[in-house]
């Protein structure tokens, strides 16, 4: 995200709501996969996923880790999460050979944060730049190169390590993949970018080899797509990780082939005011909901590129495969039966689909319902890596590798969320809830408490009635954000 994100934002109601308000009940819609979605992976819409069980017992070398993250992309937006007019067949696919997540979250609701947890494992306000929500192009905070990074340490464990598409922690000189233990780079430093001309807000060409800008004026996503699919498919004498962070379906809303509104965006940013431009990058004068479907598909099938890639180089049994997205949906998203979107944290805002497939270990066909976070998906990857995480930096994810591999039950954890306007924390199936700017002038600046399990569009505020667990929960908030970086006065 740019700068224009604060420009963007609006009421959850005005955006997402009014979709909660529609149709089946909703916990029956978080809960069960949809016959189409079975269709499109080619399996009887008669078949159902069953719960989660681990396969103990089962040994394999220390996987290839293969991170794909969509960015700004909606709870409901695949097929395999209910969404009945963006067919997802490839993704589909991966989530019918493992594990498809229901509870699953990021570490933010904007996308620079939520990076930053993801590379640190940590939450984002211990991290000076992950006050910035997100990092702007003037920005000089960024990721420091001396903090422990999952690509440095899993680097330092005996991986190869590469990151293809959106950095969006930081900017040259100062700041790179490769000052924070990437061994190679190929792609973009700030947070949105029209997909053919790679020019960012700030009019300037942001594509990326390295540090040295790199000429390549084809569509954005199947530029990062070739280039994954060349890396899996390299002789590679170590396990490597590689972290595949595509711009869709991040605005502008350009979908392969639209080059004639890629030019007049492209012009646009080239020729107006710094101010006007970030918000032409922005694209609200465009856009629809069948040129979303249209990028959401086109990610699909660049996926299914490098997951082709996977499978002609023999690792596919020993490589990890997660998918997930850098936070909520944006404009034309669909997060039905949540309410909220990105820049909220709302259910919308931070539930993320998820989908984890290692066929050497985990069995397919599998939903889980267990509440995870980015981070735990950090501490996760270190583990399976053999990586120890630096003592000075400790982790505030769980590792997933207990449940997933042993049958081990996950701890009940508080997780939670923190911006500069609101504050969320989930404890089992209760959430606390509190921001400056919410659906109505009723809600604002009052703490809230939702029973996710029979209310996940955060309708029902619980508060009056269950006091004690409000307590609970918002001191238990406090303590953690007494120990993070105070945002600066704005």
């Amino acid at each position: 995200m740019t700068g224009t994100d604060d420009v963007l934002r609006s009421p959850a109601l005005s955006r997402r709501a009014v979709g909660g308000l529609l149709g089946a009940t909703a916990a029956a819609a978080v809960a069960l996969p949809t016959g189409q979605a079975q269709a499109a992976t080619g399996q009887s819409t008669a078949t159902t996923e069953r719960p989660f069980r681990a396969m103990p017992g089962r040994d394999s070398p220390r996987p290839n880790i293969l991170v794909i993250l969509a960015d700004d992309l909606g709870w409901a937006d695949l097929s395999c999460y209910g969404s009945t007019n963006i067919n997802t067949p490839h993704l589909d696919r991966l989530a019918a050979q493992g594990v498809r997540f229901t509870d699953a979250y990021a570490a933010s609701s904007t996308c620079s944060p939520t990076r930053l947890g993801l590379y640190t494992g940590r939450y984002p306000g211990r991290i000076p730049a992950g006050l910035e929500e997100p990092i702007h192009l003037d920005a000089t905070t960024g990721l420091e190169p001396t903090h422990p990074t999952l690509a440095s340490l899993l680097r330092d464990a005996g991986y190869t390590t590469a990151m293809i598409g959106k950095w969006h922690c930081g900017f040259l000189p100062d700041h790179s993949p490769l000052k924070s233990g990437w061994d190679e780079f190929f792609g973009n430093f700030s947070g949105a970018l029209e997909y053919y001309s790679k020019l960012n807000a700030g009019a300037e060409y942001d594509l990326y080899e390295g540090e040295v800008p790199y000429k390549d004026l084809r569509y954005y996503t199947s530029v990062l797509a070739e280039r994954a699919a060349d890396f899996v498919a390299r002789d590679h004498d170590r396990p490597w990780l590689l972290n595949l962070n595509f711009t869709t379906p991040h605005y502008p809303w350009i979908a392969e082939g639209d080059t004639e509104e890629a030019a007049r965006i492209a012009e646009l940013v080239r020729t107006l005011p710094a101010r006007q431009a970030s918000l032409a990058l922005a694209h609200l004068d465009g856009g629809s909901l069948a040129t979303y479907a249209a990028m959401v598909e086109g990610m699909d099938r660049s996926i299914g590129q490098v997951l082709a890639a996977l499978r002609r180089s023999g690792r596919e049994r020993d490589t990890l495969v997660v998918f997930i997205s850098d936070n909520g949906g944006e404009r034309f998203s669909r997060v039905w039966p949540l309410s909220g979107a990105k820049s909220t944290l709302l259910e919308g805002g931070i539930r993320v689909p998820t989908i984890v497939r290692w066929p050497a270990r985990i069995a397919g066909g599998q939903v889980s319902h267990e509440p995870l976070v980015t981070q735990d998906l950090t501490a996760t990857f270190l583990e399976l890596g053999g990586a120890r995480p630096a003592s000075t930096h400790p982790l505030d994810g769980v590792s997933l590798a207990g449940y997933l591999l042993r049958g081990q039950d996950l701890s009940e954890r508080d997780l939670f969320w923190r911006t500069r306007d609101e504050r969320a924390l989930r404890r089992g199936t209760w959430k606390y809830h509190r921001a400056a700017t919410d659906r109505s002038p009723i809600s604002r600046n009052k703490d809230q408490l939702f029973d996710l399990a029979t209310d996940p569009g955060e309708w029902a505020d619980r508060s009056a009635h269950e006091p004690e667990i409000l307590a609970g929960l918002k001191a238990a908030w406090e303590r953690i954000d007494a120990q993070l970086l105070a945002y600066p006065a704005a």
